[in-house]
């Protein structure tokens, strides 16, 4: 480079090299990762497994050259849905799934899976060949739809009694000798209950609900049956279901009834604060594999494991149980799928492969034991789906510990006795339903054996919706496309019409239009495809049988019949809640607000700050508002009723409410939140108290008018146009309800709306009909019956408001 070269051209000329050279590079790393096939992997991400699956993630990996597993924890199964529905109509799934069993029938229904026998055969005389025979009968049928196989098998666990033998010791039972039959775990319940001097709960003995148990359980240790041996007919009504729901009650009212033991609950955490770990709960029911938190949370802890305790006569082989085992259990667990769609099968079926066979899981179990063991805490392995494997795996990383071999020897002794959910096309419904028929004879909105009716009514309904979908026709799309181009027909000569009427202009004028219409082109596009197109189309829906994932079955107006007909009790029950939210929240909304704008309206030193401390509530994200209000509300320890016990109770003796634990107080919690963001309305009325003339207050109290008569004769008639603006907006907001409902009701199932559907409300129930079942031409029928609504309650406002609306001049 010549010395002589101005440094200004020097430096550009180093710079432009430099650019180049990191371009280069750039575009070099780019074709490397390029080269990278990703292998996208969805599931929940097992906090005992994480270290485990990434050891076996790498070894997959230098199996495969070329290939990155990407494992994104998606919680499929539960709220994911959502977004694998959305995944795979968008042509974009993942390529493996480790999916909840109980809902493979569900999905495959849909054709969502792949069926995997194809695979299967193919391989399996090879040395990695997977062999349906060495799994666990209980979890390889969970995965069988229609005869084929649509997941395979990773785990597998079952339900087993926990009981903490040092509370057994200080209530004075042999710790050594839990409860066998139900009627002495009622027993065994009462004597290691303790209450407090005003009957609150310090510690529970047994709740038949927590942990995870179900009235599965009851039902079949009591010999019931949810499904017919065909999976076409309902059974959840039988004799022995209404028992067991029965016993399930009755255990709970003599424990002060389920309200009172939810409010216990509400007080409960999880982790390192499991209420069985900190001794709120002396027994319970649930998975086998919890014991791994047991071991990470509260290794010290002297407990020990029993089969879950039946009725006397199953143990004692009487009558109809002559014959049965005299225990029995259910079985749960995840598989591994392959959803429709994706875009390499075979490389999918390959991982899938590696991680339920022998060498994938000792990767697994023994990464994650060193782990475990480096941070100084007991490890136990879950148990293999894989019969041969699992037995492999507790031989090679057996506990030390006696009392965590007894946990395995119990749960894999317990396989031979267990059952599993049914494998049937309504698998989520019927999870659903029976759920919702414990919550309403707990809390006895209804009997136990009307429960359990209501709930075989609706699944049967569903079932019988599936057999007669063969017969249904598609929906006539050349039909539809025919009545759309007679309306843009339409539209176009009317457009053409008025273009006739504008000819007498000058030429300036038609400039100015043609521009004018040039400018709003793109949002009259955007319009009609965003807003006008999916109207268009939820209305042609929503007179059709739609999952999304299959064209339309037409069924004309079978959707508005089933709202206002088989249907009508969730329908009132949503308009029901969702008027008490509107009527209550708007009005006390309204007066809040109002109040803090008239506080607030003053001309002193400082008053924007507190302006701004009253607002800033109302801007709180939804999801922290909402998650914060359930620790408030809390009936155990949310801060109103740590404040009313200390005042109300102790004065008056008012018992604490229970908030969001009661269907009495479920929407007075509702509304009380919402009051939270009353600053926010503040704005707008502090815009129309500045705007009332001075002069009026001055007239109305030279005329005598006090405080009273200012308010109601000045400040209210001025704001008439604000109060009109804030019923409208606040009657659409209230009817559109949803987001802090599903938060704050949800009870960690999936479940919103309890208690006893105290806060269900209409977007509620469209959300769970057209994402929970993916039932999207009934979903779209309500939306236009509350959109019918929203207008006509509109229009009645705006004739009324000529009555009592005052604007000024």
């Amino acid at each position: 480079m010549s010395r002589d070269m101005p440094i200004r051209v020097r430096l550009y000329k180093s710079l432009l090299i430099i650019i180049a050279a990191l371009t280069l590079s750039f575009l070099a790393c780019g074709g490397a990762l390029a080269a990278k096939t990703k292998l996208i992997v969805w599931g929940p991400i097992f906090t005992d497994r994480l270290q485990g699956w990434e050891a076996a993630f790498h070894k997959f990996e230098k199996a495969h050259p070329g290939v990155e597993v990407r494992m994104l924890s998606m919680n499929v199964g539960g709220m994911s849905a959502q977004k694998l529905m959305t995944a795979i109509v968008g042509n974009s799934p993942p390529d493996v799934i480790l999916q909840g069993r109980h809902t493979i029938a569900d999905w495959a229904s849909r054709d969502t899976f792949l069926a995997l026998d194809d695979y299967i055969a193919k391989d399996r005389s090879k040395p990695d060949g997977l062999k349906p025979e060495e799994y666990y009968p209980v979890a390889w049928d969970e995965t069988i739809y229609k005869g084929k196989c649509y997941a395979i098998p990773n785990d597998v666990d079952d339900r087993i009694l926990y009981y903490n033998k040092t509370i057994f010791r200080q209530a004075g039972l042999d710790p050594n000798k839990p409860p066998r039959t139900w009627e002495e775990l009622m027993t065994y319940a009462k004597k290691l209950t303790v209450t407090d001097s005003q009957g609150n709960f310090k510690r529970l003995g047994f709740m038949p609900n927590f942990g995870n148990a179900w009235l599965y359980l009851y039902s079949w240790e009591n010999g019931g049956e949810f499904m017919s041996a065909d999976g076409k007919r309902c059974t959840m009504n039988s004799p022995e279901n209404v028992e067991a729901l029965k016993w399930m009650t009755d255990f709970c009212d003599a424990f002060g009834g389920q309200k009172k033991v939810n409010a216990f609950a509400s007080g409960f955490k999880w982790n390192e604060l499991d209420p069985f770990l900190i001794g709120q709960i002396a027994m319970k029911v649930d998975v086998s594999g919890i014991v791994c938190f047991t071991t990470r949370y509260n290794p010290g802890l002297d407990f020990g494991v029993a089969p879950p305790p039946v009725p006397a006569a199953r143990l004692e082989g009487k009558g109809r149980f002559a014959g049965k085992d005299p225990y029995i259990t259910w079985t749960g667990g995840f598989s591994w799928v392959i959803p429709r769609g994706a875009r390499k099968p075979d490389l999918s079926w390959e991982f899938i492969k590696w991680m339920v066979s022998e060498e994938g899981e000792r990767t697994v179990i023994g990464t994650q034991k060193k782990y475990e063991a480096g941070l100084k805490r007991p490890y136990v392995p879950y148990m293999c789906a894989n019969a041969r494997v699992n037995e492999k795996m507790i031989k090679e990383f057996l506990p030390r510990s006696p009392k965590l071999k007894m946990v395995l020897d119990l749960a894999i002794s317990m396989l031979r006795h267990s059952r599993a959910r049914p494998t049937v096309p309504v698998g989520q419904m019927l999870w659903d339903e029976h759920a919702r028929a414990i919550d309403m004879a707990a809390m006895h909105v209804k009997s136990p054996k009307a429960a359990l009716d209501e709930a075989t009514i609706r699944v049967q309904r569903e079932l019988n919706k599936i057999a007669e979908r063969e017969r249904l026709h598609r929906l006539n799309m050349a039909a539809v496309y025919g009545v759309l181009g007679v309306a843009m027909l339409a539209a176009g000569l009317l457009i053409r019409r008025k273009l006739k009427q504008l000819r007498g202009m000058g030429r300036l004028a038609r400039r100015e239009m043609f521009f004018g219409y040039l400018f709003v082109l793109p949002c009259i596009l955007g319009f009609l495809i965003f807003t006008a197109g999916p109207i268009i189309s939820s209305f042609i829906i929503s007179f059709c049988d739609y999952d999304v994932l299959h064209p339309p079955l037409w069924v004309g107006l079978k959707n508005y019949q089933n709202l206002f007909g088989e249907d009508w009790y969730y329908v009132s029950k949503a308009m029901y809640n969702v008027g008490f939210l509107a009527l209550f929240g708007i009005g006390l909304g309204m007066a809040v607000s109002l109040g803090i704008a008239m506080l607030l309206n003053v001309d002193i030193r400082g008053i924007k700050w507190y302006r701004t401390i009253f607002y800033m509530p109302s801007i709180v994200p939804v999801v922290a508002n909402s998650i914060l209000w359930v620790w408030i509300l809390n009936p155990q320890s949310g801060l109103i009723n740590i404040v009313w016990r200390f005042t109300l109770t102790n004065w008056f003796k008012l018992d604490a409410p229970l908030w969001l634990g009661s269907e009495q107080t479920a929407k007075p919690a509702l509304v009380l939140m919402g009051l939270w963001g009353a600053g926010g309305g503040m704005i707008l009325w502090l815009a129309g108290l500045k705007g009332i003339p001075s002069h009026l207050y001055e007239a109305a109290a030279l005329d005598g008018a006090g405080w009273w008569g200012r308010l109601r004769h000045v400040t209210l008639p001025m704001l008439t146009p604000y109060i009109f603006y804030n019923m409208i907006m606040g009657t659409i907001a209230a009817l559109q309800t949803f987001d802090s409902v599903y938060i704050m009701t949800n009870d960690g199932y999936g479940h919103s709306g309890g208690p006893v559907d105290s806060t269900l409300v209409p977007v509620l129930y469209l959300f769970n009909n057209a994402f929970g079942y993916f039932k999207m031409g009934y979903a779209s029928a309500i939306a236009w019956i509350m959109f019918l609504i929203i207008v006509m309650l509109t229009v009645i406002q705006f004739k009324l408001a000529s009555k009592w609306v005052h604007y000024g001049g």
